[in-house]
């Protein structure tokens, strides 16, 4: 989905980017009853990604809207494989397609209050689907690889092109917001039609909402209709840094690995099903009379038949950050350099306190997946949608 540059941003364009502070103080859209979405949530996923968070330094909200104002101009033109207006390429993603190229923006607990303070008079406008998440049996996460204010989610058919964007982006922020962390990310394409693998080896997002039904999309994942109005057309962010203990699980036994997953590792079959995309034995017990699918299965525990329904849409990540020194582990972990890689799990739904809390909760303290895997940063963030001439966050800062 590429967004076209709105007649706003045209006019924005001729003034250039140092001219755009004259629009600063033009009223917001009246609210529309149906407001476009920002592209990277409902599209089709690419194979890389650059997720980054920022701190804000600005002490104005007017500060703020120049820059989400600078931000959705030069997304535009990203997007669409153009120059950036007012803006020096550093040239590093010349000859190289834009086409594809997703940048999706989101704002954080600490744009409404960080600290105890109401930095930009907008704690009042606080969406309450943007409350913050418990704490998780078995978090580990580390502070400077979670929170922010900010984000930016890119994602293109090249690792270069994604970062190149967000190195536009960030040198847009300049005296405005700094980098907080950032994590990149890889998800090869495994055929037409067939469901991506991560690093344990199996399927990942077989059970992901259709969000091609209106109705489900509306339900699952969009802003509710009673959200507040800035909100319309967008939906919240919960993502999360997940460390995987790859040395540990290569040591296991495939049917152990099953068992633990839920589901056949080389179909993605429920275990003792036959095709991937066939309801979970979640009833089915076996000739002992223990359940067929584990109790402490993963694939149980994230099912919505185990959740109230409760449902979430994946856009997960492998990452690869390369080796890390690791001084004490229990057995079978040894003592040394073992792969700091795992999941970029990137989770978008209406609301996260009947999404990713309601399913997360029972997953953290039971699933069997929790002695390979562990959550080491992240964040949570509300990602509006975006009307036609407005600037991604417009209706929230000028209102």
């Amino acid at each position: 989905m590429i967004i076209s540059l709105p007649r706003r941003a045209v006019l924005s364009a001729a003034l250039g980017v140092a001219g755009t502070h004259l629009l600063a103080s033009s009223p917001a859209f009246a609210i529309t009853p149906s407001v476009p979405h920002q592209p990277g949530i409902a599209t089709p996923q690419q194979p890389f990604l650059y997720f980054i968070a920022f701190d804000l330094t600005a002490e104005k909200r007017q500060d703020v809207a120049a820059l989400m104002r600078r931000w959705s101009m030069a997304a535009d033109a990203l997007m669409a494989g153009r120059p950036v207006p007012g803006f020096v390429d550093p040239q590093d993603a010349e000859g190289l397609s834009a086409k594809g190229l997703t940048l999706t923006f989101g704002f954080g607990p600490g744009l409404f209050l960080k600290d105890g303070k109401d930095r930009y008079n907008l704690a009042a406008r606080r969406p309450a689907p943007l409350a913050d998440l418990p704490r998780f049996n078995g978090d580990q996460l580390v502070p400077a690889h979670t929170g922010g204010d900010l984000c930016i989610q890119s994602c293109a058919g090249d690792p270069q092109t994604a970062f190149h964007a967000i190195r536009v982006l960030a040198a847009l922020a300049y005296d405005t917001a700094t980098p907080r962390w950032a994590q990149t990310g890889f998800m090869p394409s495994f055929g037409k039609g067939k469901t991506p693998r991560n690093l344990m080896g199996f399927k990942d997002g077989t059970i992901n909402p259709d969000i091609d039904d209106p109705k489900v999309a509306d339900r699952v994942l969009w802003a509710a209709p009673d959200d507040l109005p800035w909100m319309q057309g967008g939906t919240y962010l919960v993502a999360r840094i997940i460390r995987m203990a790859l040395e540990h699980w290569d040591r296991m036994k495939v049917g152990f690995q099953e068992q633990t997953m839920g589901r056949q590792k080389q179909s993605g079959a429920p275990i003792g099903g036959h095709r991937e995309f066939q309801p979970l034995t979640l009833k089915q017990m076996d000739k002992d009379g223990n359940p067929v699918t584990a109790q402490g299965a993963h694939a149980r525990l994230a099912a919505p038949e185990e959740n109230e329904g409760a449902q979430i849409l994946r856009r997960a990540y492998a990452y690869d950050n390369g080796l890390s020194y690791v001084a004490e582990r229990w057995p079978p972990w040894r003592q040394g350099n073992e792969f700091d890689a795992g999941l970029m799990f990137l989770a978008y739904q209406q609301d996260p306190r009947t999404g990713f809390t309601k399913i997360f909760e029972r997953m953290s303290k039971f699933d069997m997946m929790n002695q390979f895997t562990t959550h080491v940063g992240g964040g949570l963030f509300a990602c509006p949608g975006r009307a036609s001439g407005d600037y991604v966050g417009q209706r929230l800062l000028e209102a």
